[in-house]
């Protein structure tokens, strides 16, 4: 089984690593729920990582219904990633009536000539997950990262099981959004769970020894006061239920 972890910060990517974590979804803008990140970013982890690094490509947050612009932007993103490296991309694109949008889509896809790509939680906003899964298959995605079409794999846990049996296979189905350890069990006992998602992160207390008392960067209060990193532990309580 594959451990994939969603990291937003050099220091969580590097950590990731050093912690067992089989591969990375490299993003940006943890507050909304990741964004395509920088080149440097990816060329310097590339140099220093060994494990697969699958990168996200958003070009901003709110809905997955996107212009042609952006689209164009995706794509370019996609190739210059590529270029510097990427094993893989992360994306998904909806129309306006909560379907996916295949000709978009199967464009991206093109666009990675080869590499794997996997549908990301858009997919649980989808009207319709069975008919989604089959068209995602269809255009040549790899995986479907889900919390089951729920915001939580708790709440969504049964409904990844019915995806798992309806793929069987054919996609790799991908729990994620608040995976916990407990969760496994059930999933691994279908015999058809093959990777999961978890972003096992934490917060460290930022370094900077001084604090303006009134200027404010951000709509989170406490983000400009701790980094976003990665908790060794909960990496090794989820391999070790893995049995790895």
């Amino acid at each position: 089984m594959i451990l994939e972890a969603p990291v937003y910060t050099v220091e969580a990517a590097l950590l990731a690593e050093q912690f067992g974590v089989h591969r990375i979804e490299l993003c940006s803008d943890f507050g909304e729920g990741g964004e395509t990140p920088s080149v440097g970013n990816l060329s310097f982890l590339k140099e220093k990582m060994q494990i697969p690094v699958f990168v996200m490509i958003r070009p901003r947050g709110g809905d997955f219904v996107y212009t042609p612009e952006e689209l164009e932007v995706m794509k370019r993103d996609i190739q210059i990633l590529k270029s510097f490296g990427a094993d893989g991309f992360v994306f998904g694109v909806l129309d306006e009536y909560g379907n996916v949008a295949q000709e978009a889509c199967l464009t991206l896809v093109e666009s990675a000539e080869g590499s794997p790509c996997t549908f990301h939680r858009a997919f649980d906003i989808c009207r319709n997950k069975e008919e989604a899964i089959e068209a995602i298959i269809s255009l040549g995605f790899r995986r479907i990262l889900t919390s089951g079409g729920e915001n939580t794999v708790s709440a969504g846990l049964s409904n990844i099981i019915d995806y798992l049996n309806q793929a069987s296979g054919r996609v790799v189905i991908m729990p994620g959004g608040g995976l916990k350890v407990e969760h496994l069990a059930p999933l691994m006992a279908t015999g058809k769970l093959n990777e999961i998602h978890a972003s096992c992160k934490s917060f460290r207390p930022s370094k900077s020894k001084y604090a303006h008392p009134s200027v404010q960067l951000s709509q989170d209060k406490d983000a400009f006061n701790q980094v976003l990193s990665i908790d060794k532990r909960q990496v090794e309580a989820f391999l070790e239920k893995m049995g790895l």
